[in-house]
């Protein structure tokens, strides 16, 4: 994976390739696999157009690495790195320490992340080690590093995703001082959008 971020902060999008049945699945279950994936691809670019600023390289995450490469979904003139295998905690990790500078992490189904936000993680990150974004199920929506260089590979192994303690569990895990962020929801289910 190249290195990421040496002028400027990183903020990196986590992608997956907007195919039906392979995106946004519990959503799928319930509104329809096409209609999901519809809705991730729109909410993605929408994303994508409002967090694209020159005060942060903003990097796409892509999988399946291969075809999210070169997948024509999303703009062309954004770099893209392979989230590569592993759970979502190793893929996650793999991505913030590919950055030799600040980084910041997010998934591309927050519908209410504003630059603004972005901005004020950045500054927390001047004075914190890291910085979170909790989400109103427990989870979060942001993560970020002051100095990924310095941070342990697996120190998102072994979590529970998607629980109602996962920010509880990642918390004692993050290099400290720990500032936190906004609280967002992101999109899981019917009952979310």
């Amino acid at each position: 994976m190249p290195a990421l971020g040496r002028r400027r902060p990183t903020l990196i999008v986590m992608l997956k390739e907007p195919r039906a049945g392979r995106v946004k699945t519990r959503l799928g279950r319930q509104v329809g696999m096409t209609v999901a994936a519809w809705w991730f691809r729109h909410q993605a670019r929408h994303l994508l157009r409002r967090l694209d600023d020159r005060r942060w390289v903003l990097v796409l995450a892509v999988t399946p690495d291969a075809e999210g490469l070169r997948s024509r979904s999303w703009p062309a003139h954004l770099p893209r790195i392979a989230q590569g295998r592993g759970d979502l905690g190793q893929r996650m990790a793999r991505c913030l320490l590919a950055s030799q500078g600040p980084a910041i992490l997010i998934g591309a189904d927050i519908p209410g992340v504003r630059r603004h936000h972005i901005e004020e993680a950045f500054q927390s990150l001047g004075h914190h080690g890291s910085v979170i974004g909790p989400a109103m199920d427990g989870g979060f929506w942001l993560i970020g590093l002051r100095h990924p260089e310095r941070t342990l590979p697996a120190f998102l192994d072994g979590i529970a995703w998607s629980q109602d303690n996962t920010l509880d569990n990642t918390l004692p895990r993050l290099p400290h001082p720990v500032a936190s962020a906004a609280t967002l929801s992101d999109v899981d289910d019917a009952d979310d959008l």
